[in-house]
This record gives structure tokens, C-alpha cells and sequence, in this order.
């Protein structure tokens, strides 16, 4: 067997890992991958993460998601997601009740600085 034979065959080997991996996740448009890796990278993963682990990672954030909609979707008023219904789905979890405490904090500075800054800016505009 020749070199070139054998990179031939290492070459199938690698395009038939890919096409495996193309056919798992197919159908589906990766959704988070970029801000994945961010996280992976920041909380000591290498710079840049296996594909596989930030497929699985994605997979389980993707499995959340629908299952506290779900979730959600059943309390409060049905086939509507509010953020009471949220924050009642996770007041048993200090740490995600916290979180998202402080999230909506920050969303509704957030909306006072804009507010405030549209009102400026009108001001500038009417002189």
C-alpha cells in the first residue's frame, strides 16, 4: 500500500465522520454555537471547543428552553408565555430566581436610559 492509498483512505475516514456528524444534526440550524463557545471558552474550555461538545452543550440549552416553555405554557394563562410565569417556574432555584431578578433589573434600566435619551435627543431636534 502506498502513501498516497493511505491518504485516501484516511481522507473517507474523515469526510465519512463529517457526513455522520452533518446527518445528526440535520435539519436543525445551530442556534447558539457562536455564543457557546464564548461561554465554553470562558469558563476554562479551550479557545476554540470541539464541534461535538458545543453540539451536545447546544442540545441540552435547546432542551431547556422548550421544557420550561412548555412549562410555562401549561401555568398562568394557557398558550401564552409571560415573565411571571417564568419567574414562578424558577423561585425554588435561588440562583436562576436571582438571575433572572437581575436580568429584568437591567431591562428595565435599560429602558429608562433609552427613555431618557430619546427624550434628549427630541429636545435637541425641537430647538
Amino acid at each position: 500500500m502506498t502513501a498516497n492509498d493511505e491518504n485516501f483512505e484516511q481522507f473517507e475516514e474523515d469526510e465519512a465522520a463529517e457526513t455522520t456528524l452533518a446527518l445528526n444534526s440535520a435539519g436543525r440550524k445551530r442556534l447558539f454555537s457562536k455564543e457557546l463557545r464564548c461561554m465554553m471558552y470562558g469558563f476554562g474550555d479551550d479557545q476554540n471547543p470541539y464541534t461535538e461538545s458545543v453540539d451536545i452543550i447546544e442540545d441540552l440549552v435547546i432542551e431547556f428552553i422548550t421544557e420550561t416553555t412548555h412549562k410555562a405554557m401549561e401555568i398562568g394563562r394557557t398558550g401564552r408565555v409571560q415573565v411571571e410565569d417564568i419567574v414562578f417556574l424558577v423561585r425554588k432555584d435561588s440562583r436562576k430566581y436571582a438571575r433572572v431578578k437581575d436580568l429584568l433589573t437591567m431591562n428595565e434600566e435599560l429602558k429608562r436610559a433609552r427613555k431618557a435619551f430619546d427624550e434628549i435627543k427630541f429636545a435637541g431636534n425641537v430647538k
